[in-house]
């Protein structure tokens, strides 16, 4: 049996969201991480498959409905055309590790960007929320940390001096929202800071 023979429907469609979100370096390993990150963003939203997962939460994923060619490449192709091609064969390599829990080239990552990020830095949603590369090999394209401390306060009743104040305290601080946890291909993928969950008690997916 080839790496590309006998498709289940989920297999196609892992590999083709994880051939469709790469970049066109077709490294396995960055195909691999995006498909670790699907599948690990399926079970914490608690569908039981990717085609379940894609269909009902559209923004987590574009490609199955933005046009995008290398999905639409991978969907369409037979057997024997995956076969015959490297990366997508690796996109179907890719998306059995996934499904088997295999290694996670993306460390446990929830979110990833390509290169959008660095072409819309100052625009950009993570960058604006603050993001912190932890790994000089993660930053692949060349951009800078955008987090600053950031306190979170509560309102609250005090007796003072025998009064009663209105007070601000302080719930905690964070200086990021999103660390990096690898870069890959053309890919930097993302988790949640720890201190901006604890402080939000954010969950770490959504």
């Amino acid at each position: 049996m080839t790496e590309a023979s006998k498709l289940t429907s989920e297999v196609r469609l892992l590999a083709a969201i994880a051939y469709g979100e790469s970049s066109t370096q077709d490294k396995y390993e960055e195909m691999a991480a995006l498909a670790s990150v699907m599948v690990r963003q399926m079970k914490a939203r608690r569908y039981s498959t990717i085609d379940a997962f894609t269909s009902k939460d559209k923004n987590f994923s574009f490609v199955r409905t933005d046009g995008n060619a290398r999905y639409t490449m991978l969907m369409k192709a037979t057997e024997k055309g995956i076969e015959k091609s490297p990366a997508m064969s690796n996109a179907v390599k890719a998306a059995r590790n996934a499904f088997a829990g295999g290694t996670d080239y993306s460390n446990g990552a929830y979110f990833w960007d390509g290169a959008d990020i660095k072409s819309n830095y100052k625009n950009h949603a993570k960058v604006r929320s603050g993001i912190h590369i932890t790994d000089p090999a993660h930053n692949i394209y060349g951009i800078s940390d955008s987090g600053k401390t950031r306190i979170l306060y509560k309102t609250v009743k005090k007796k003072v001096d025998g009064h009663v104040k209105i007070v601000q305290e302080e719930i905690g601080r964070y200086s990021w929202v999103y660390e990096s946890s690898a870069g890959v291909g053309g890919t930097i993928f993302w988790r949640y800071g720890r201190d901006w969950v604890t402080v939000t008690r954010a969950k770490e997916y959504k």
